[in-house]
């Protein structure tokens, strides 16, 4: 028999020279309740309630070209890359309390294989069992679970691998790799029942984040509404679909000026045209189980990497360096560090900035979001630059001159073994069909491909994304799910290639700070470390 504690401190395994683990659950569940557009917390007692769903439905769907063949290839190859299970169909009598509810959700630590203590180099196994608000078994899959093993004491952490079993059952793997106590914990970020209501969205509502562009000419102005995306079609739309690239951009024309009046770019809002009935709630549990006897399965996987006395150690043969600012001079001197992407590459070149006294930033007259932004250390000889992609991007108000697609600067850029080219793109493309995301990173790719063929030595680090907290406006527009979907799709995309991953998205889920889109301070440095690691990797003491 297993025993439940709530609250409560679980008594460490036996070990010598080897790995206990304790167990702690940190549980939450993630919904939304939204009614003509005003917002309730409820209680954090479950209440039994329906979910009511209702979508204006319009014409028209995408005003964006359909994918290539040669695009629609890739796109086939990646759907296994992103399958979900299918996940429960929500209908008008649907109640809350058959959703999966954390607080009667448990996990179990299986026993070691053969027997005996836990050691370093050994793989642990935890059963995840989800049930709803009734206490019954889920007998599907689809539920959002993110999984770590840390060590607050050693400042250590590792991410651990879940797999869904599509029964209502879950196992995640995790390598054990620091010796002393390691604690489990599993999150519920999403019920199965709100990536129902996630896919729905994107479905149906691709447009639900809108831009504006400003129109401008004389004493004349007027501002439309933009996006790959338009819904409707009395009104005429001007095309500003990229020539080379082919990426697509709409806008609807102005009445009085022409498609060529177009001066700026901002994002214009969000639209909640969906509403439900739904519920926010967090549960923290402390659950303490020992171990069952049962059958036992293997799963080997492994990390990128793990944080041990605060530093993130690479498992991909990467030797990571600890950079002060001295060491960082050092490393970039006769450098040009070249980013492009969204805010979280830019927090890179902010850190860069901040780091180094005798980098000094120009003043482009240009936004600090979307850039382009300039700092150069004459002494050194070290460029470091910042410049967003093209739309979608939703920073505030850019001159359409600034707004360029990261595959066409690439072709611009010169390269070489003093050339470190880092790209972040993922962030800005959540609320759309994936569709978007496959074609804007093949772009990338090819422009990368092109970039390495003239010039071999050059640096490129792709940064994956991550996981984030959880506020009502980013489960709708920024979920996990939808950033754990976009992950798959940029690691596959650029496997293979010669570029270098500083995997955001294991370095955030491993630390024991909260998850937020740009990360605190901790994290930050460790991601730079890997970062100026890929640009500096002889070993030599900085």
């Amino acid at each position: 028999m297993s025993s439940l504690v709530r609250g409560g401190i679980c008594r460490p395994f036996r070990s010598l020279k080897c790995i206990s683990v304790a167990i702690f659950t940190l549980c939450s569940i993630i919904l939304v309740l939204l009614y003509k557009g005003n917002i309730n917390w409820m209680s954090l007692k479950p209440k039994v309630s329906t979910l009511l769903i209702e979508t204006e439905v319009k014409a028209s769907t995408c005003s964006f070209d359909s994918l290539s063949p040669e695009e629609l290839l890739v796109f086939d190859s990646l759907k296994d890359v992103i399958f979900w299970p299918e996940t429960p169909s929500l209908k008008s009598d649907s109640s809350l309390n058959d959703t999966s509810d954390p607080r009667r959700s448990s996990f179990t630590i299986l026993p070691r294989s053969g027997g005996g203590s836990w050691r370093v180099g050994d793989q642990l196994q935890v059963s995840i069992r989800i049930r709803d608000f009734h206490g019954r078994p889920k007998k599907s899959g689809g539920d959002v679970l993110l999984a770590r093993l840390h060590n607050s004491t050693f400042h250590a952490g590792v991410a651990g691998h879940v797999v869904d079993h599509r029964n209502g059952s879950y196992s995640a793997f995790f390598s054990l790799l620091w010796e002393g106590q390691a604690q489990v914990e599993v999150v519920l970020v999403h019920p199965s029942e709100a990536v129902t209501v996630l896919q729905k969205l994107t479905e149906e509502q691709p447009d639900r984040i809108y831009f504006n562009s400003l129109f401008w000419s004389g004493s004349v102005s007027e501002t439309t509404t933009c996006n790959v995306c338009l819904t409707g079609t009395q009104q005429n739309i001007c095309d500003y679909s990229d020539l080379r690239t082919g990426e697509p951009w709409f806008c609807y024309k102005p009445h009085k000026l022409d498609c060529d009046a177009r001066i700026s770019h901002a994002r214009g809002g969000f639209r909640q045209n969906l509403k439900w009935l739904n519920m926010y709630e967090f549960f923290y549990i402390y659950i303490c189980l020992n171990p069952p006897e049962g059958n036992k399965r293997t799963f080997k996987t492994r990390p990128s990497g793990y944080y041990y006395k605060g530093a993130w150690q690479a498992l991909d043969g990467t030797r990571v360096h600890q950079f002060n600012s001295n060491a960082i001079s050092q490393c970039l001197k006769g450098k040009a560090v070249l980013f492009y992407g969204d805010s979280t590459v830019r927090q890179w070149y902010e850190y860069l900035t901040n780091s180094l006294p005798d980098l000094k930033e120009f003043d482009l007259q240009t936004s600090k979001q979307s850039g382009p932004l300039m700092a150069l250390d004459y002494v050194n000889k070290i460029l470091v630059t910042f410049r967003s992609h093209g739309p979608p991007i939703r920073f505030a108000s850019s001159s359409v001159s600034q707004l360029q697609y990261v595959a066409n600067e690439l072709d611009r850029v010169i390269g070489g073994s003093n050339t470190v080219v880092v790209i972040g793109v993922w962030s800005h493309f959540s609320t759309f069909p994936v569709e978007v995301y496959v074609r804007r990173l093949l772009n990338i790719r090819k422009a990368v491909a092109r970039l390495l063929n003239r010039a071999p030595g050059t640096t490129v680090v792709v940064r994956t994304a991550n996981p984030k907290e959880m506020t009502l406006y980013e489960s709708l527009t920024n979920s996990d799910w939808f950033s754990l979907q976009r992950d798959k799709i940029l690691r596959e995309i650029f496997r293979g290639t010669k570029v270098q991953l500083v995997d955001a998205w294991e370095m955030i889920l491993a630390h024991h700070l909260p998850h937020k889109l740009h990360p605190d301070s901790d994290i930050l440095k460790n991601m730079v470390d890997v970062l100026l690691s890929f640009a500096c990797p002889l070993k030599k003491k900085f």
